[in-house]
C-alpha cells in the first residue's frame, strides 16, 4: 500500500531538512535526495505498526503580504 504526502524541503546551512505536512515528521540530508530518501524511510517507521489514518487534503501555495 502506499499514499501520498505533501513535504517541503528547506536548505538549513549545510543540510536539507525534508518536512511531512501531514504529520509533521521530518529527516534532513547532506543533498535533497538524500532529505528525501531519509524522510521515506522515516515516515515508513511512523506508520510500521500503525492502520493509517484517513487524512485531509493538503493544499500549499503562496501568500503576498506587505511589509
Amino acid at each position: 500500500m502506499s499514499r501520498l504526502f505533501t513535504i517541503v524541503i528547506q536548505k538549513e546551512d549545510f543540510w536539507y531538512v525534508a518536512k511531512c505536512l501531514e504529520n509533521n515528521v521530518a529527516s534532513q540530508g547532506e543533498t535533497m535526495d538524500e532529505a528525501i530518501i531519509n524522510l521515506r524511510e522515516a515516515l515508513e517507521l511512523y506508520y510500521e505498526d500503525e492502520v493509517l489514518p484517513t487524512l485531509p487534503q493538503t493544499f500549499v501555495t503562496t501568500l503576498e503580504v506587505a511589509i
